[in-house]
């Protein structure tokens, strides 16, 4: 029933914005003036646990935009906030964690990891 709720979140989120996502994390909005670099994505597991790494830059926006950005869009999607450490944002949902970090910020450069906990 959850996983119906996120998808129908995600549609309307999509019709209402006409937004992409994170190539590899169908269900996490790539802000708009973001990119993915796809040669960086890194993407591996199976029905009981998940490992995805991607990185994100832009010319255009800096990280507290991206903060708030994940910090407004992600709860919709079922990802609670869980705080920062340091650089890093910490969300959680259903047993996987996800970090948003920021790399650099000229330009900036943002990895977002996803991982099953153990």
């Amino acid at each position: 029933m959850k996983q119906l709720i996120f998808i129908l979140a995600a549609c309307l989120f999509c019709f209402e914005s006409q937004a992409a996502f994170i190539e590899g994390l169908e269900d996490v909005p790539l802000q708009e003036g973001m990119e993915q670099r796809s040669s960086d994505n890194v993407s591996f597991g199976n029905e009981e646990s998940r490992f995805v790494d991607t990185v994100l830059t832009s010319d255009t926006l800096n990280f507290k935009q991206v903060e708030e950005f994940y910090g407004k869009n992600l709860p919709e999607f079922g990802w609670t906030y869980q705080g920062k450490r340091g650089t890093t944002l910490v969300f959680e949902r259903e047993g996987e964690v996800m970090d948003i970090s920021c790399e650099s910020t000229s330009p900036l450069t943002v990895r977002v990891t996803v991982k099953s906990k153990m």
